[in-house]
């Protein structure tokens, strides 16, 4: 087909709803944390300390306690961005639309490279602990006990209400997906017959591809999680992306064609008082 979006009118609305839609579902960040799209730089911590209940004798007398509330924030220092330069030749003699197909892999990317970030930064900062048994996740005989270990860290939290997750790399579903096979007559069905795995124990599993969890130095952040997954209670960090993501279309002097940038600005805080309930796992 010719190109269909040839004005810069509707590309800019196309742009808008594929990178809302791609980022809202694409992103495993999206189900784990909270997300502020808010214009706010600085994000106040959303939890104090624990109250403590006293058991005593009927009286009708109490003496009132202090709380503490910690002074943590979430401060956006990160920015992420990515510009292609698409020729007028390269628009006019295509038989597809470009401008949809780099939009929508541009999109693509924005949403792979802000799970990255969060993703690593949750394993990063959790201090939950947890040493798979030797072979990790693809070792099928593995996966109850390590799923079991999962509940067990977390379970008992008033927090534990929000859902519990585990993130892992596409190679680690071996086992899953072969002890999801013995596992049960109606589990068993859906593994064999549909290939899900979804939840294991109560834990909701999110697949992303692998190479994801690394060590690396991105914009201000650094992490060593090559060999490490993370697991644990949803909710218990905030990503902020103030303003979402945009897009810039403009003309570059000496070029034809256009320019486009698709950028938007990033912040991550797993908040202090939650810390324990993200489980750093690594693999055995």
């Amino acid at each position: 087909m010719d190109n269909t979006i040839a004005a810069r009118v509707y590309r800019d609305k196309y742009r808008s709803a594929t990178l809302d839609t791609l980022l809202r579902g694409a992103m495993v960040s999206e189900a784990i944390t909270s997300v502020d799209r808010s214009d706010n730089l600085r994000i106040q911590s959303p939890y104090s300390s624990t109250p403590t209940v006293v058991v005593q004798a009927l009286a009708g007398t109490y003496t009132p306690a202090d709380f503490t509330t910690t002074d943590d924030v979430l401060t956006v220092t990160d920015e992420f961005i990515v510009g292609e330069h698409i020729h007028d030749f390269q628009e006019s003699l295509t038989q597809f639309d470009l401008f949809a197909a780099r939009t929508e892999q541009m999109a693509f990317n924005v949403a792979k490279k802000i799970d990255e970030f969060v993703l690593n930064n949750l394993c990063e900062d959790g201090t939950g602990t947890y040493t798979t048994p030797a072979g990790g996740f693809t070792t099928a005989a593995n996966v109850n006990t390590i799923f079991a270990n999962i509940n067990a860290q977390v379970d008992g939290f008033s927090d534990s209400y929000n859902g519990k997750f585990c993130v892992l790399e596409n190679t680690d579903m071996v086992g899953l997906y072969q002890a999801g096979a013995t596992n049960g007559f109606t589990f068993a069905d859906n593994v064999l017959n549909n290939g899900m795995v979804g939840q294991w124990m109560g834990v909701d599993i999110y697949v992303v591809r692998t190479g994801t969890f690394t060590d690396a130095t991105v914009g201000t952040k650094t992490w060593t999680n090559a060999g490490h997954r993370v697991a644990g209670v949803k909710n218990m960090a905030t990503v902020a992306l103030p303003g979402g993501t945009k897009t810039e279309e403009k003309m570059v002097s000496g070029k034809t064609g256009m320019e486009v940038a698709t950028y938007g600005y990033v912040g991550f805080k797993l908040w202090a008082p939650k810390v324990s309930l993200v489980i750093d796992i690594t693999l055995a």
